[in-house]
């Protein structure tokens, strides 16, 4: 799956698994196409240099998460921002 998301602050951790090491993790905030935040929070691993406030493109699979950070065999990472959105552009149903 693919989710839009919004960056609402990052995290830290001292202590983690070692898949977690020299990755940037980032708090996000699921929206909708309009972007209107919704409620579902999620830690994401940063492949794009975003920061709060931008507006992100998330992948939600573990095959792509170890594929993006060229990591084999299954790992415990699920949620990977793979893209910064500049705008999204939706074409409106005639009534």
């Amino acid at each position: 799956d693919m989710f839009l998301c919004r960056v609402v602050g990052s995290v830290v951790s001292t202590i983690k698994h070692p898949t977690y090491e020299g990755t940037k993790l980032l708090l996000v905030r699921e929206t909708t196409p309009e972007g209107a935040l919704k409620k579902r929070h999620i830690v994401a691993v940063d492949t794009t240099e975003a920061g709060v406030g931008d507006w992100v493109l998330v992948a939600s699979e573990g095959l792509a998460a170890s594929e993006l950070l060229g990591l084999e065999g299954p790992i415990p990472i699920r949620e990977v921002i793979v893209g910064i959105i500049d705008r999204v552009e939706m074409e409106r149903k005639k009534d």
